[in-house]
């Protein structure tokens, strides 16, 4: 398993400093200008009352943390904020026809990915005069910037990983996380004998998790994009589908799980790996009755094709963009608050286990002697990349057209081959449109 000689502190600092596949302006660029402006969509910018968009207000273990920012907020300003939040899994789609319909002014929670689809609106405010002022860590920086443009203030960087519960690993005798995928699948096949329904690897199988494939599959050599050069189709990628397609028909992963599926599995203690970003802890802590699953997480380096080969994880975080408009000037003021202010950030990591994107606020002690944070670090981040599809507007089209194909694979209407050929193409015309 490969391990990285890193002080707490310094894996901290990695956290938000380390990784820069992330979502620069070279990353995030697209074909077609991001339409961002100085005007503003209507409405009084001036106004002390805003909007705030967002997803975690619609998830049970964010949701008090998040209300305590707002509430926090309206109370030192004397204002008042309109919250309206949609499912993770709707968020996107959700965000796009609001902000078409001008529904949506104020702040907005984006996961990095959709930087690019929702700057293509040409909604979003430049905040390349607000950003220097929050001590925010570069990539933390450039995970918000678009077409050299800074369109969010970073509210937490990380990535996603896989995620194991050492209480059941303890419990088939397993004493060390596999580090290939032939012990991967090996260790998988001795956790379903303990039984009970446990699941071995609550992998995501729902079409709108299955771009959680895409690591797997770089994993088994597809490189997804070289220059404008989609390669998925290859070998490679009908490999990982091949195998993935394996777990399933072996009952090693169970049919119709997402995230939020795989999260209440874990917290129940019936699945033994599952992929997470680091928020996971937070959230398994707060759905579970088993008071000591939180400290038996453990963060798992995916496993690798090849011994020496680097593990494969995607970079993962957390901007706030602002919509031009009503209310901006409020909004852009909290938003630099939220994610900077040092007090609400690191109140907001002992709550919910995200990372700070500044520099004080990684240094804070509650920050640095959190052992799993600076372990996921260690671990997952350090090889974390970007996705070579997030530069293009239509990023989440592509995504669900790979996760159709995937589907399809497990459910036999295709074979791996022919999924992936078909989602090859697509992704082609995607990336050309």
């Amino acid at each position: 398993m490969t391990r990285f000689d890193l002080s707490r502190r310094n894996a901290l600092r990695m956290f938000s400093l380390g990784a820069l596949g992330v979502a620069g302006s070279g990353a995030l660029s697209a074909c077609a200008p991001s339409g961002t402006g100085s005007n503003s969509n209507g409405g009084d910018t001036k106004a002390k009352d805003f909007r705030f968009t967002s997803w975690s207000m619609n998830e049970k273990a964010n949701r008090p943390a998040v209300e305590k920012i707002v509430a926090d907020w309206e109370k030192l300003k004397s204002t008042s904020i309109k919250t309206t939040s949609y499912p993770f899994n709707e968020y996107l789609s959700q965000l796009t026809v609001k902000l078409g319909g001008g529904e949506i002014t104020g702040a907005v929670q984006l996961d990095i990915a959709w930087l690019g689809t929702i700057a293509q609106t040409g909604k979003l405010a430049n905040l390349g005069t607000t950003a220097p002022n929050g001590g925010y860590t570069d990539v933390a920086l450039e995970s918000g910037t678009y077409n050299g443009k800074q369109l969010g203030l970073p509210w937490t960087t990380g990535s996603i990983g896989l995620v194991a519960n050492g209480k059941l690993l303890d419990k088939a005798g397993i004493t060390e996380h596999p580090t290939t995928t032939e012990e991967f699948e090996s260790v998988l096949r001795e956790l379903k004998a303990l039984g009970g329904g446990v699941v071995p690897y609550a992998a995501a199988t729902k079409a709108a998790q299955l771009k959680d494939i895409f690591p797997w599959m770089q994993t088994f050599g597809c490189t997804l994009l070289e220059g404008d050069r989609v390669t998925i189709g290859d070998d490679a990628s009908v490999d990982a589908v091949t195998w993935y397609k394996r777990l399933y028909d072996e009952r090693l992963i169970a049919p119709d799980v997402d995230r939020f599926d795989a999260r209440a599995l874990f917290a129940q203690g019936r699945a033994v790996f599952y992929d997470d970003a680091v928020i996971g802890k937070g959230v398994i802590a707060s759905q579970t009755k088993d008071k000591k699953l939180a400290g038996a997480m453990q963060p798992v380096p995916r496993p690798v094709l090849q011994k020496g080969d680097i593990p494969r994880a995607l970079l993962w975080g957390q901007v706030l963009v602002i919509v031009r408009g009503h209310g901006q000037d409020a909004a852009t003021e909290f938003a630099l608050h939220t994610t900077s202010d040092k007090e609400t950030v690191t109140e907001y990591f002992e709550q919910v286990a995200l990372p700070p994107t500044t520099t004080e606020g990684l240094e804070d002690p509650k920050v640095q002697g959190d052992a799993f944070t600076t372990d996921w670090t260690e671990k997952i981040t350090g090889t974390a990349t970007g996705s070579p599809f997030w530069r293009f507007a239509k990023s989440a089209q592509i995504e669900e057209a790979v996760a159709k194909q995937v589907q399809a694979v497990l459910v036999g209407s295709a074979t791996a081959k022919e999924a992936m050929r078909e989602a090859g193409q697509t992704v082609k015309d995607l990336v050309r449109g």
